[in-house]
């Protein structure tokens, strides 16, 4: 018999006399399988020992958003558990056993939901099976309370870590089969469960990727050029082979040519790894290398020269037309009003509280790895593509990280991390500081808008003209850089067109928090109140308007992306869930009688997106030196039918809204190919003291839950700014806020 964990697993709980279940999702409709891709089969792992204790493993990646409560808690709800009895442990990467683990898109929630309970029920049933056994009863006379099984007749009862041997003995039912329990009946669903990792944060244990420890492990830090993809000429290495504990020095190749569209692979960038005994040897190290780059054509790129292409291709026809509906050009000439504004967003680099990072240990031709990354799987392809092995000759630790935002979701600091573990032939942690986390990220791509708005005589929308002046070949958009059809409000404005054109970018960029929508909302939602302003009406009253507009614009056979679902489940905007968080925020803040001050004002905003909808109003005060100071933001979502952890939900939205509002400040500028900003001084998070007071409601429909980690963000930027013109008459349309001539208290 082959030996491996599942079946080590398995056979210790027999011996044990423990309870092991192993518990695929099977096919549960049509309906469920629009919920997870086809490549996605999730499953749990429940260990139920003797004594009681229920261990369950967590199968996704945590960096914050919950995971590791969140789905566990799913299972031990239909399970009839209680919390304080259940221990979650962290699986390794193993996706034949566990399906795919990842965090990210929001995407645990929707896509665990439904599965992960029916484990917790199927293991139930298997208890409920084996107490009806012992005692010779039909299993429809039994029953469960947390951690027992009760004969409802003779009022007998026996724990779960009694029945557990027996249980593992029984064929687990089919999935598709066992039964939910009714929402009513949830005790840890919708009850607020403390983080499993709370105590070990607060209290300095060491969860990270930062802190994973090996004997006879040594430390790496790499030095690249301060312009993307330059490669090292010459460098002082035989001086730095000799200064204090520095063991190895390596040059990276990388095998990067900078081009117009640069994708992800082959995974690492040029320039020179040190490694020693400890990380503050490697980084003293560095201070002292002397390296003569080529710093190759990405030299040659600023962001003067961006802004200059950027204004060119504005004034030129677009390149694509990505959605266009009614006639765009005649409804603008004819409207009363017509409104013209060009909007600019910056790149914005992830900064999580935790640098990049991995562990790795190379021995007789395999690796072993300590992973922070939000996709563990694809970071397993990319180190075995790029080192010549197989993935079955990879194990994979998740390992918490301290934070991602999308930022880990790029895996090259994995794949670093590997490549110098093959050289070196013993354990190696790679950490980049602070400056390197900047100076190197997968930036999210900044972007130009040009804008064009048509408003009748009655200050209605008549036409909406949106052209996108992103980056990348022509073909292929910069990763996070793209925009799709229905990105809102298309299917809304009577005549409307969405238009595309790129300028090349030598440059890695890639998804931050809400991809896209966090820059598409502020310039939708910023011109949307602009239009309201012009059109002389309120913007929450213009906007609930438009939202009951919709029209038909495409021809018979094609998909409307607006509407309840895509043929494919992905669930797109549903215009009522829209209008309904919009109200509800309105209600709360107390819009309608808002007060109106010079100095100070109240913004409204909202937006859809990962299958969620939020609405936010910002109170804002403006002093006589353009300082912002936001007093309070209001927020309000719908994200279904069920909030599973209210605590951390309401963690997760005010974490999205102070994000959102960080990125007000945030920019990366380049000049001569190289990045300006270096450190926290230079590209801000928001300071506790300029936090507002965020009260969080939500407003519950009759749709599946959905995640959090996206939908909170995007509209917290519009709201400050719209909250900003209220104050000022002052519109911004340019960020950072100091562009604007604006900056926070």
């Amino acid at each position: 018999m082959q030996m491996n964990r599942r079946t080590f697993l398995q056979l210790t709980a027999l011996a044990g006399g423990g309870l092991a279940l192993d518990l695929y999702r099977s096919p549960l409709g049509a309906a469920q399988e629009h919920q997870a891709p086809p490549d996605l089969t999730p499953q749990a792992f429940i260990h139920i020992a003797p004594d009681g204790v229920v261990t369950i493993m967590a199968r996704a990646s945590e960096s914050g958003q919950g995971m590791r409560n969140m789905l566990p808690m799913l299972i031990a709800e239909e399970l009839d558990v209680d919390w304080k009895d259940v221990r979650v442990e962290q699986a390794d990467l193993n996706e034949k056993i566990f399906g795919r683990q990842f965090s990210g898109g929001s995407g645990n929630t929707p896509l665990g939901w439904e599965p992960m309970r029916r484990v917790g029920a199927a293991g139930r049933q298997l208890l409920i099976a084996a107490a009806a056994r012992t005692w010779g009863v039909p299993e429809t006379d039994c029953t469960t309370q947390p951690c027992l099984v009760v004969h409802t007749v003779s009022r007998r009862s026996l724990s779960y870590g009694e029945l557990a041997a027996k249980a593992a003995t029984l064929p687990a039912p089919a999935l598709s089969s066992v039964k939910l329990k009714d929402p009513k009946d949830y005790r840890i669903i919708g009850h607020s469960v403390p983080g499993v990792d709370t105590h070990a944060i607060v209290t300095g244990k060491p969860l990270f990727g930062i802190d994973v420890q090996l004997p006879g492990m040594l430390c790496a830090s790499i030095e690249k050029a301060p312009v993307f993809a330059g490669k090292v000429k010459t460098a002082n290495i035989e001086q730095i082979k000799g200064l204090p504990g520095v063991r190895h020095v390596l040059v990276i190749d990388g095998g990067i040519t900078p081009a117009a569209y640069t994708p992800w692979e082959p995974g690492m960038e040029p320039g020179i790894a040190i490694v020693a005994d400890t990380w503050w040897q490697a980084q003293q190290a560095r201070k002292q290398l002397k390296v003569d780059w080529d710093l190759g054509p990405a030299a040659t790129q600023s962001s003067e020269g961006f802004a200059a292409k950027a204004a060119d291709l504005l004034k030129a026809a677009p390149a694509n037309t990505l959605r266009k509906y009614g006639d765009v050009d005649a409804a603008l000439k004819s409207s009363a009003k017509v409104v013209e504004a060009t909007y600019e967003f910056p790149f914005i680099a992830h900064v999580t509280m935790e640098p990049q990072g991995a562990t790795a240990h190379w021995k007789d031709g395999k690796l072993e790895m300590w992973s922070t990354s939000t996709l563990p799987g694809d970071g397993r392809t990319l180190v075995a593509k790029t080192l010549g092995i197989q993935e079955t000759d990879i194990t994979t630790h998740m390992v918490r990280s301290g934070g991602s935002f999308g930022r880990r979701l790029q895996n090259d600091y994995l794949v670093e991390a590997a490549w110098i573990a093959k050289q070196i032939d013993v354990p190696v942690k790679l950490l980049w500081s602070r400056e390197d986390d900047i100076a190197h990220d997968p930036f999210r791509p900044g972007g130009t808008v040009g804008l064009k708005g048509g408003i009748d005589a009655q200050g209605k929308l008549t036409a909406w003209r949106h052209h996108f002046v992103t980056f990348g070949d022509g073909k292929h958009a910069t990763s996070g850089g793209g925009i799709g059809q229905d990105s809102y409000p298309a299917g809304f404005p009577p005549a409307y067109g969405l238009y595309t054109s790129m300028q090349p970018l030598m440059l890695r960029t890639g998804a931050l928090r809400a991809p896209g929508d966090n820059a598409y909302c502020w310039v939708s939602q910023s011109f949307l109140d602009e239009l309201a302003a012009a059109a002389g009406r309120d913007p929450l009253e213009f906007q609930l308007e438009l939202l009951g507009n919709k029209q038909a614009p495409w021809k018979s056979g094609e998909h409307d992306p607006v509407g309840d679902h895509e043929p494919s489940g992905q669930e797109v905007l549903i215009p009522e869930r829209f209008k309904g968080v919009l109200e509800l925020v309105a209600e709360k803040s107390g819009w309608a009688n808002r007060p109106k001050e010079k100095g100070r004002g109240m913004g409204i905003a909202a937006w859809f997106c990962h299958r969620g909808y939020f609405a936010e109003v910002a109170d804002a005060s403006v002093d006589a030196q353009n300082k912002v100071t936001v007093h309070q933001v209001w927020a309000a979502g719908d994200v279904g039918s069920q909030i599973i952890n209210p605590a951390a939900a309401e963690s997760m939205a005010q974490g999205g809204i102070m994000e959102g509002m960080g990125h007000l400040a945030q920019q990366i500028t380049l000049a001569d190919g190289k990045v300006e900003q270096s450190n926290l001084h230079n590209h801000p998070l928001m300071r506790m003291r300029q936090v507002p007071k965020i009260e969080v409601y939500w407003r519950k429909t009759d749709y599946s839950p959905t995640g959090l980690g996206e939908p909170t963000l995007p509209p917290t930027l519009p709201a400050v700014t719209n909250a900003i013109f209220a104050a000022t008459g002052k519109r911004i349309r340019t960020l950072p806020l100091s562009k604007s001539g604006f900056g926070w208290a």
